[in-house]
């Protein structure tokens, strides 16, 4: 079979129908066309913020879509949470000028899932291999400094290793369903001490506040004009400039309401803190989250705690909360790996990075394994 691949600069040139034939069998909400095309249409990820969209679409011989890849042109490395900013001084020191490069990732969003998507009756291995060697050859034919391809599943990162980009490994903390059927279910799981303190916390958490789990119709612009000011305060005080535009949460509260699970606390009817969620096809996926209140173990009781419940609720087998935060494992949340692939052009980045990686994968495969042992809260035996 002959195929033609095209690059595009927005992901309303290829569709939603076309692009989401392609991600319909993962289930990802990120890797969907509404939830990309609501990063682009609201100005969140556009070329005037570093973020130039250049997905690549793979065609058949009679024109019709049969794989994607999101990819972006990146002018910097905000967004991404994956670390590569001391890359990127070494070569600009050495005069190498390491941006743009490209990105294969979901932008702002720290989640595993695909990204080589194929349509449904194709062969997966053969889309991601075109796909992936489209990749290759648009960095070259760019002249840009590097491909990276973040938070691909394990297949896919194993794939991409075979085929010569260099593999990284990271951390994050993720609470896994045991088949629980309730949160005081999973507390039985733990060890004395640790359902006390959560038990504890809940209850502070929760003193003199209305907590809601909205989803589909019950959120309303309100709430998002609420969630918006959270999500504004917090991001001002951690990282200095939020990425996402108020526009953006109004676009997937249209679109994908039914996908989204928003906590919201309120004191006398009055939101003051919220957790934002996106419920895939057998995880739900913690994001933003802020207050207007400093409360003790509010951020544990609308981000972690109300999240399990959410899980337990609709039978999904996982909750990711995002990346960092080792605070995590003593609320049930265990280290888990996560992946990305790089390739570099110039051969003088890419073997001290190449170096760098192969002592860093077994350091943090060390580290996982030592966080499970030594601060796991489950009962042992």
């Amino acid at each position: 079979m002959s195929f033609t691949l095209q690059v595009n600069d927005g992901i309303a040139s290829i569709g939603r129908d076309a692009w989401d034939a392609c991600v319909a069998p993962s289930g990802d909400p990120f890797v969907s066309y509404d939830f990309l095309d609501a990063c682009e249409a609201s100005g969140s990820a556009v070329p005037s913020q570093g973020w130039a969209a250049r997905h690549l679409s793979l065609h058949d011989e009679d024109g019709a879509v049969i794989g994607v890849m999101p990819l972006y042109l990146k002018g910097h490395s905000q967004g991404e949470y994956v670390f590569d900013h001391s890359w990127a001084d070494a070569y600009q020191r050495a005069g190498g000028r390491y941006y743009p490069k490209l990105l294969g990732a979901v932008p702002f969003t720290p989640a595993t899932g695909p990204r080589f998507l194929n349509a449904p009756g194709t062969d997966a291995a053969t889309v991601r291999e075109a796909l992936l060697q489209g990749a290759l050859t648009l960095t070259d034919r760019l002249g840009v400094s590097s491909l990276h391809v973040n938070f691909p599943t394990e297949d896919e990162w194993r794939a991409m290793t075979q085929a010569g980009l260099s593999p990284r490994r990271d951390i994050q903390f993720i609470w896994r369903n045991q088949g629980y059927q309730s949160f005081d279910d999973f507390l039985t799981a733990l060890s004395s001490n640790r359902r006390k303190t959560i038990r504890r916390e809940r209850r502070e958490a929760q003193a003199g506040l209305d907590i809601r789990v909205l989803t589909g119709a019950d959120i309303t612009e309100a709430c998002w004009d609420a969630f918006f000011a959270f999500y504004m305060d917090t991001g001002d005080r951690k990282w200095g400039r939020p990425y996402l535009t108020r526009d953006f949460f109004a676009r997937v509260g249209a679109s994908m309401a039914d996908r989204i699970a928003l906590v919201m606390a309120f004191r006398n009817d009055t939101p003051i803190a919220g957790a934002l969620n996106f419920i895939g096809r057998d995880a739900l996926y913690g994001r933003q989250w802020g207050a207007l209140e400093d409360i003790p173990f509010l951020h544990f009781e609308l981000c972690y705690y109300q999240a399990i419940d959410f899980a337990i609720a609709r039978g999904l087998s996982r909750v990711e909360a995002g990346a960092q935060g080792e605070h995590k494992i003593a609320r049930g949340y265990l280290p888990s790996p996560v992946y990305s692939a790089h390739f570099i052009a110039d051969p003088a980045l890419r073997e001290p990075v190449a170096r760098y990686l192969d002592q860093e994968r077994p350091a943090v495969e060390a580290e996982m394994i030592a966080m499970a042992d030594e601060m796991s809260p489950y009962r042992q035996g």
